[in-house]
Parts: structure tokens; sequence; C-alpha cells
């Protein structure tokens, strides 16, 4: 699948802090020290082992930040999967340049890789169903837009960026509220009509409540095993979509797809996601 990449303009910013907190208030000392200013070379960043490809739009563009002059070739465009030994990326031209950007740019490439190929095994087991694997906002302060870009590089979707893009009511605002009743009809009264609002429920009994008083147009079927959401599903009956999330593992995925729930969220697609071993080579 090939993806619109976001603006490199947007990102640059988190890229360039990133590399000035790796480059310190004196350079790459150790490169300078040993590597001749006019050294030229093409390095290779490589895989070392099968994956789906994420942060290859960040790599080149932290190689970019340090010299502009570099000459970077993708060869795998993320969201593509690799083999191991495949070759992701070349980078071209002064060595002293692609010593002082190869950290960030791996240390990105693979925690992204990682989270891109995590969120392709969640998607396999919803193989045959029309359910959807969506993220959460579990993710690396600062690093919430590059860990969501790597959900949709590897199939999935995602869930609101920030609690600025959805109404989504909790536990917690429930309690504080005093019931279901209650933030549904205070939504009501105050949320524009551009504003989606999704609700969470951990029982039957407060879904009821939720459909008798209206106003949600998702609702979260939280930490509810697979009988439960089943019937859920069945009291819902189309009139909004529905939401499973909390205990969700790949071993469950199948079984929480097949009670028929529009999606599956998961917060370990970012934040238990193992960093793939990737390798710059000279």
């Amino acid at each position: 699948m090939s993806f619109s990449a976001v603006p490199d303009l947007i990102l640059e910013p988190m890229i360039r802090n990133a590399l000035m907190e790796d480059l310190g208030s004196y350079g790459d000392v150790t490169t300078r020290a040993v590597i001749p200013a006019d050294t030229t070379y093409d390095a290779a960043l490589n895989a070392r082992e099968d994956a789906v490809v994420s942060g290859m739009q960040v790599a080149r563009i932290a190689f970019q930040l340090v010299d502009p002059a570099l000459q970077i070739i993708t060869h795998v465009n993320d969201g593509e999967p690799c083999k191991k030994g495949d070759r992701l990326m070349t980078i071209r031209g002064k060595a002293s340049a692609i010593l002082s950007g190869e950290r960030v740019a791996l240390n990105y490439a693979g925690r992204l890789t990682g989270i891109a190929t995590k969120t392709a095994g969640f998607v396999a087991e919803t193989k045959g169903t029309d359910t959807r694997v969506t993220c959460t906002r579990k993710t690396t302060p600062n690093m919430r837009l590059v860990e969501k870009l790597a959900v949709l590089h590897g199939g999935g979707f995602n869930h609101r960026y920030s609690l600025s893009d959805a109404i989504l009511i909790k536990d917690n605002h429930i309690a504080a509220a005093g019931g279901v009743r209650q933030v549904l009809e205070a939504t009501k009264a105050t949320a524009s009509h551009m504003m989606a609002v999704e609700i969470e429920v951990d029982r039957l009994d407060q879904l009821a409540e939720v459909l008798e008083v209206g106003g949600a147009s998702v609702v979260l079927l939280d930490n509810m095993d697979n009988d439960t959401l089943r019937e859920a599903v069945a009291m819902v009956d189309g009139q909004m979509q529905t939401e499973a999330s909390g205990n969700v593992t790949l071993e469950r995925v199948a079984s929480i797809a097949a009670t028929g729930v529009d999606y599956i969220s998961s917060g370990a697609l970012t934040h238990s996601a193992r960093t793939v071993d990737l390798g710059l080579d000279f």
C-alpha cells in the first residue's frame, strides 16, 4: 500500500530536536577528530530481520537536516514489507554527515518499524472480517505523530490524536459527573455538531442506558469477554459503532473480531512494540 507522506515541514522540528539532543553543544567530536572533512562514502541502511517498514521518511529528514547535500535513495517505502538483509535506503555523500545523523535515523526507523510490524500482526488476525485495528493515545511523549503514522504503515487505523480531537467519555468522567445519563445529557447540551462523541462502558446495563439516552456515535466496550462483546454488538444492532478495548492480545484478536465489533483498539501497538534491528553499513 502506498501512503501520502506527511509534509516534511511538520516532522522537521521533532527530528531537529532529536539531532540537537544527540549532537550536544559541540557536535560529533569523534567524527571531526578521525574523519577527514572531504571523505565521502556510500552507506546502506539494512534490515537485519523481516519486518514491515516505517520511518524511512523520518530517517531521510534526519540525514538531510545534518547535510542537505546528501543524496538519499529509498529502496523500501514506508508501509512495505522487507526481508532480513534487504537494503532499505542508500545514503551517499560526506561520511561525517552520515555518521552524525546515523543514530537518530536508526532510533526512529527501528522504533517505527517495530510498531508497523506489530500492527501488521494484529491486522492479519482480523482477515475475513470488517473489524479494524486502531491505536490509542498511549504513545511516547513528543513522538505521537510518527508512532501513529507507523500504525497506518502496518495496516491499522488511528484513534484520536489528542484530547481536542473528539469527545471520549471514560469511566472517570462518568464517575465524576454522576452517571451515564448525566454525561450524555451534558454532551448533547454543549458539544459542537462537528465533534464526534464516544462513551466507554464496561457493563451491559450501562450500554442499555447509552442506547436509551442517545447522544453518542461510538461506544467503547471496555474489558468485556467475548460472549459479552457478542451480546453488546447484538444490543447495539447497528445504531452505533462499536469498539472493543482492554486485555487485547495478539492471541485474542481473531476471537474479538469474530464478535462483530467495528474496531479493536490496543495501546500495545505503540507502548509495547519491540524495536526492529536495523543497521547502517559503510
